[in-house]
């Protein structure tokens, strides 16, 4: 019986850890976007080479885990190296609260190993940043068709026979900001167009709203007494097999496991963390 009873008390507790989760997410809502599908930018830092390779275990690690969550990941565009790193890659995922779990993996990831260009088995320290941009609906944010530059060309890389063979692949100029979007993993012009108009559109509207917590950072340090986050987020240590995720000091020691899409871990503590922030700031307006 006392055993029964501390079993229904574990219960009852986690019930109630739930229902008082539910509340509070109601009396300190979530960010409106986190239920949005994202684009994921990755592009190599400092480290040349090395730095391209590891776009490639990062590319691979947020497309397993994707796969992991259901949710529908494509490769947008890319630009690879002759070693089969990239210089950048931009993958599209679809699905529901991608934003929300994904969000605070935007900045610069950092990676030590000893690197395949490395003759004398020197450990290099290389970086990666990444940028997670909120798809943007079509009712929110219209672009005047005059303000673009739209140019079609050939798509390079794999696809069989049909790449190269007509001008399927699109770049889309904002010529008032000059972003530039490009798009050609569709094999239909016009798939590729409505693709770039959607990255394009995420893309603007992410730099507007960074210019908003630009302007309201101030106000936010001097309420609640913290600055902003520091610019790495994240070391991945190869050569202990460890990662270390330093927006909630979180380390592990299963690295080669989280480059398969084991982030679950990491990104529970990165949400709860952010629940937490939640309750705890006040409402800034």
């Amino acid at each position: 019986l006392s055993a029964m009873f501390n079993e229904e008390i574990k219960d009852i507790e986690l019930q109630l850890k739930t229902k008082v989760d539910e509340i509070e997410d109601l009396l300190f809502p979530e960010d409106p976007l986190n239920e949005r599908s994202v684009f994921l930018e990755i592009r190599a830092g400092t480290g040349g080479q090395e730095a391209a390779l590891f776009v490639s275990d990062l590319l691979r690690m947020y497309t397993n885990y994707a796969l992991k969550q259901g949710w529908k990941s494509a490769l947008v565009s890319s630009s690879t190296t002759d070693l089969g790193g990239y210089k950048d890659a931009i993958l599209s995922i679809e699905g529901k609260g991608v934003f929300g779990k994904l969000k605070k993996e935007s900045g610069v990831h950092r990676v030590q190993r000893v690197p395949k260009t490395e003759g004398s088995g020197r450990i290099h320290t290389s970086t990666a940043t990444v940028a997670v941009l909120p798809e943007v609906e079509e009712v929110e944010f219209s672009i005047n068709p005059s303000d673009l530059r739209i140019d079609v060309y050939r798509a390079s890389g794999a696809g069989g026979q049909h790449v190269n063979t007509t001008d399927s692949a699109v770049r889309i100029t904002h010529i008032p900001t000059g972003v530039v979007v490009a798009c050609q993993d569709e094999r239909s012009q016009h798939k590729n167009k409505a693709k770039a108009l959607k990255m394009l559109k995420s893309r603007l509207v992410s730099a507007q709203r960074e210019k908003i917590d630009s302007e309201l950072s101030q106000k936010r340090k001097e309420l609640v007494g913290t600055g902003e986050r520091s610019e790495k987020v994240r070391t991945y240590n190869f050569p202990q097999n460890r990662i270390t995720d330093h927006q909630v000091n979180v380390t592990l020691s299963k690295l080669d496991m989280v480059l398969e899409g084991d982030l679950d871990e990491i990104i529970d503590a990165l949400v709860a963390q952010e629940r937490e922030e939640r309750r705890n700031n006040p409402v800034l307006k």
